[in-house]
């Protein structure tokens, strides 16, 4: 018989984790919340460990300013005791310090940042709404509601449990005309209960990048229908060396195609396709269309704003640190959002006005206006992918019930408590 090998897929927010190296740079600020107030100092202190002892000699040399930002303070020194702590100023506007330290060793670099907070509730977006936004977000919907669902359900009999079938799933979308064999379609891992009545639902929206997707079985044991979508147009249960031909092929830099027409945006489309597949869960005899949710990190806290903002179905979402915050924040001196289209190599390309104005009507701010249904927030301050001034300016325009638990030493990836958190809440809010 013939063997075949399927992947197990971790949660997106866990596959950026840090990897473990012998030698750990430490950057912590003196608060223990990291967190102050406009004007006030900050002190950085900057370790060495190895094997957990400090290293003693070390030569480090340690960069200061705004996130995101160049440096305004650079400095080598020797530290005798593997131990320094070095004055890192202040900021007299909302926004974030951070701290960068290297220091090379048996012919290796290691390096480690810390990041002040100063004021971060106050922070404000800069990025600007659109006068014609809700309605250009009403037309397309009506655009997509004309377009049948048309589902297709497939059953893997091979990743099926005694408590959950689980179903390779392809509906149809909305597409724009001009694009071949349009409407497009949109694909995912349906995993539904065994057994009578109905159940509540959790929309899983990915992160970016391009790969297969398996499903999450574990929260359909416990009474859920979960739904994990792809963004691409393409069967998510393909061999996983299809995906990393088409990201360093058709779909690279997906996130910048057609960024000068608002109508033809590569995230029209995807935004459109979380909808849709609101949609197909509310259709499901097996799911209480009164109980959904929405979840996801990076590009997928994205699409979880724009998904419970673009649909009163969706009642609660859950995001970690959401990409496409205030992308324009480059434009003002300051940290902007994934994917940083305003800044660096890709900048000369989009800074014009038409990409800009396009911009507007996909940021996330926008949507975080919107919303109704109460949400839970998760992030740190040394993201590096989607920076904590960008994600703070969607989180501070939220008017609908919120709360945000900080980790704040973390970068572009959560702890295993963190993730728990949030799939405890959202099962307590589906579950009541």
């Amino acid at each position: 018989m013939k063997k075949i090998l399927y992947l197990i897929l971790l949660p997106v927010s866990l596959l950026a984790q840090p990897v473990e190296r012998l030698v750990k740079v430490v950057v912590a600020p003196d608060h223990t919340n990291w967190t102050y107030k406009t004007g006030e100092p900050v002190r950085f202190t900057i370790s060495v460990l190895k094997h957990g002892n400090p290293v003693s000699g070390a030569s480090v040399t340690y960069k200061i300013g705004p996130e995101m930002m160049p440096a305004t303070k650079t400095e080598t020194v020797s530290i005798a005791n593997g131990m320094l702590t070095v004055a890192g100023g202040t900021m007299n506007v909302p926004g974030f310090l951070r701290c960068i330290a290297t220091v090379q060793l048996d012919g290796k670099e290691y390096r480690g940042l810390g990041t002040a907070g100063f004021s971060p509730t106050d922070i404000k977006p800069t990025v600007t709404t659109p006068a014609d936004f809700m309605s250009f977000w009403d037309g397309a919907k009506a655009d997509l509601a004309k377009v049948p669902v048309d589902s297709r359900l497939t059953l893997l009999p091979e990743r099926c449990t005694d408590k959950v079938n689980v179903y390779h799933v392809n509906l149809q979308t909305w597409g724009p005309a001009n694009w071949p064999n349009t409407p497009a379609r949109l694909y995912g891992i349906l995993c539904v209960p065994k057994g009578e009545g109905k159940f509540p639902a959790l929309l899983q929206v990915p992160g970016a990048g391009v790969r297969p997707y398996g499903g999450d079985i574990g929260n359909a044991e416990k009474g859920v229908v979960t739904f994990q979508i792809g963004i691409h147009g393409i069967p998510v249960n393909m061999d996983p060396s299809v995906y990393t031909s088409l990201a360093t092929g058709a779909f690279q830099n997906y996130q910048l195609i057609n960024l000068d027409d608002r109508d033809r945006y590569y995230y029209k489309r995807v935004y459109l396709g979380c909808i849709r597949a609101v949609d197909f869960l509310a259709s499901l005899p097996q799911v209480n269309a009164d109980r959904m949710a929405v979840t996801g990190g990076s590009q997928g806290g994205a699409l979880s704003i724009v998904t419970a903002a673009l649909d009163s179905r969706i009642k609660w979402l859950g995001a970690f640190y959401p990409a496409l915050s205030d992308v324009t924040g480059y434009l003002n001196g300051r940290a902007g959002g994934w994917p940083h289209m305003f800044t660096g190599s890709s900048a000369e390309w989009t800074n014009k006005p038409d990409k800009i104005k396009t911009a507007a009507y996909y940021d996330v701010v926008n949507f975080a206006k919107l919303l109704k249904a109460p949400g839970r927030y998760s992030w740190g301050f040394n993201d590096e992918t989607c920076p904590p001034t960008s994600t703070f300016s969607a989180y501070n325009v939220i008017s609908a019930p919120k709360s945000l638990e900080l980790f704040e030493d973390t970068g572009h990836w959560t702890y295993p408590e963190q993730n728990e958190h949030m799939n405890n809440w959202l099962l307590e809010q589906l579950m009541k």
